[in-house]
């Protein structure tokens, strides 16, 4: 059987997560704390919740949870991964995981890039339900809407679209007009994972050659090449995640064919298996 653990992104937060973790893992939530100057563990447990949702501050609390969510998992259980791949954010958790750098790194990394994505704003993200790739693609083509990019390929029919927030709130007949069953605007202030990161991407990008990164330790799968991660591209995906689409859809086909695969997510809700799911049926 392969062991493939997955790391969930944005979405998944929810107020109390976590809530049996802080006190077994004293020291690293002081680590955490020093590093991000405010407590992660009154964020998660008391809020209030459009802090939490404030991607300046989800993203931070997301990589602590899920990592020692992960650590619990290690020690209590003695998981050991085959694989691993995360979700957006759930990417930076994916790499601490692979010993591609340490926690406090990591933290600091993520932590920035919730700085810089939190800066760029006016931007919006849509989830269109029911519509796959290749139709969303024709839509955008000939309804000439040049400004929206594709963010996520969640799932062959649950691709979502980044763009600036007029354009993808005015988009939204278009989609319905074509077949989409829902057309979901999300609850973001910028358009994550599209050319509009392009200033926040280079910025990051210039942050984290400062730190050196190790070869992963066990298959990490980038979610912008759909491919494993090695100490040489780890930069150039970490940094190029900004403004590159989510391969979801890539990412588990390929893992699913390796032997005998149990997918297990790890971190806060089941947003993730639900999309395996619908990838692989």
């Amino acid at each position: 059987m392969s062991k493939i653990i997955i790391f969930p992104g944005q979405g998944s937060q929810k107020l109390g997560m976590g809530d049996a973790l802080f006190e077994r893992y004293k020291n690293l939530i002081e680590k955490a704390d020093d590093i991000l100057g405010y407590s992660i563990k009154s964020l998660c447990l008391e809020g209030p919740v459009e802090k939490l949702n404030d991607t300046v501050y989800t993203q931070p609390a997301l990589f602590v949870v899920n990592a020692l969510t992960y650590l619990t998992m290690r020690e209590d259980d003695g998981m050991v991964p085959d694989f691993i791949a995360g979700h957006s954010l759930g990417e930076f958790n994916a790499l601490l995981a692979a010993k591609v750098f340490d926690f406090e790194t990591g933290l600091k990394i993520v932590q920035k890039r919730g700085q810089l994505m939190g800066d760029i704003t006016g931007g919006g993200m849509a989830a269109i339900i029911g519509l796959t790739l290749e139709r969303v693609k024709d839509v955008v083509s000939e309804k000439h809407l040049l400004s929206i990019d594709i963010a996520n390929i969640n799932s062959p029919q649950q691709i979502v679209l980044s763009g600036p927030k007029k354009d993808i709130i005015d988009a939204e007949p278009l989609f319905k007009e074509a077949g989409a069953k829902l057309y979901i605007p999300l609850k973001v202030s910028g358009a994550f994972h599209s050319r509009y990161m392009k200033e926040a991407q280079e910025a990051f990008l210039s942050y984290i050659s400062q730190f050196s990164f190790e070869a992963p330790k066990v298959t990490v799968y980038a979610n912008v090449s759909a491919i494993p991660y090695t100490k040489e591209t780890a930069i150039e995906n970490i940094s190029n995640q900004l403004t590159g689409p989510v391969k979801w859809v890539e990412i588990i086909e390929t893992l699913a064919t390796q032997a005998d695969p149990e997918f297990i997510e790890v971190g806060p809700g089941r947003v993730l298996t639900g999309l395996i799911k619908k990838i692989l049926t």
